[in-house]
């Protein structure tokens, strides 16, 4: 092998080796999670527990599609270095990779989205973000469209590309903020007691968000440095991206367990064994502050002497569940994990 077919081995091959394996390796703690999701919440309603399903399928078909990539180049064109490059713009399962990572992290966001408006109230705080991910998710189209052309419009890969990566960034850093905004509204309505629940979620907001905003960082970076055509480094973060989403949602969902058991039992929260059951609340004033982040009925007492059963468990609620009391006619601010960083 002559020292140019050994660059074009590592910088066009090896990143898809790279990918497919640190894929297969979050596979195995994802697969974890949704196992703990499904022994740990048997009250989530069916909606959610299907879209976790959905998103089990998804991932699983992602994986196979890393493992066969890994197969095809390291053992079918062992001997046939210049046929396994040429996949990258002639198989489907390849050309075709960028817009099935697309598609995988709108799936993934389309969760964070509903919960970002769950907790806003506002559709309009919403819809911004909906439309750069859609416009996020067209730039991966066109630029999987000028892959399948080839190598001759690798400029154009690059833009688009960009176009991409850039925009799922900034929609993806707003939405956290925004998240982290709405929670942070709230700390002036309750009391002292129970701050420290409203600023576990914010950091668990930021932490979650921060595993796949890096990686999409990264890639982003990568794509911009090298063209494809001489360096594929990029494709290894690309690969890796879906599953980081993946993994800061299901963080995000097994993560009311452990906040819940920290706060039970403190000033404003109620004790662990009331946290079961379906959705009620109880409130002494008009101006209740409903702050829903757990899959349970966390009771806090806000500074208004406002009394709140907050449940999460219905992370896509049902039309029944919006029916409100005459006394509910103030704002809430409903459960920060139910949206589908």
């Amino acid at each position: 092998m002559d020292p140019q077919q050994r660059h074009e081995a590592i910088f066009l091959l090896g990143p898809w080796l790279v990918g497919g394996c640190v894929d297969l390796f979050l596979q195995g703690i994802l697969c974890c999670q949704i196992f703990n999701y499904f022994s740990w919440y048997n009250e989530d309603n069916m909606t959610l527990r299907l879209f976790v399903g959905g998103l089990l399928v998804l991932s699983l078909l992602k994986s196979i599609q890393a493992f066969a990539i890994i197969w095809i180049q390291s053992i079918l064109f062992i001997n046939n270095l210049d046929g396994a490059i040429l996949l990258n713009y002639t198989a489907w399962w390849q050309a075709g990779n960028p817009m099935i990572v697309a598609a995988f992290d709108l799936y993934v966001q389309s969760y964070f989205m509903y919960r970002l408006f769950v907790i806003s109230k506002k559709w309009f705080v919403v819809a911004p973000l909906l439309l750069i991910f859609l416009f996020a998710f067209f730039s991966m189209i066109v630029a999987t469209y000028y892959i399948t052309v080839g190598a001759s419009v690798s400029s154009k890969i690059s833009e688009w590309f960009a176009a991409h990566l850039s925009s799922v960034f900034a929609a993806d850093a707003l939405m956290t903020c925004t998240t982290a905004y709405f929670l942070l509204r709230t700390k002036k309505n309750v009391l002292p007691q129970t701050v420290g629940l409203i600023s576990a979620l914010v950091r668990l907001t930021f932490q979650t968000a921060a595993p796949a905003a890096i990686c999409a960082m990264f890639n982003l970076i990568f794509s911009q440095i090298y063209v494809g055509t001489d360096k594929l480094i990029s494709t290894a973060f690309n690969m890796a991206l879906p599953k980081l989403y993946a993994v800061s949602m299901m963080w995000t969902l097994n993560a009311r367990r452990t906040i819940r058991a920290s706060h039970s039992n403190r000033g404003g929260l109620s004790s662990s064994n009331e946290i079961s059951g379906g959705r009620t609340r109880r409130t002494r004033a008009n101006n209740d502050v409903e702050l829903g982040a757990f899959n349970g009925h966390i009771q806090v007492h806000t500074a208004q002497e406002t009394i709140q059963h907050i449940d999460v468990r219905d992370m896509f609620s049902h039309p029944e569940d919006e029916t409100k009391t005459a006394h509910d006619t103030a704002p809430s601010l409903e459960s920060e994990y139910k949206r589908p960083d």
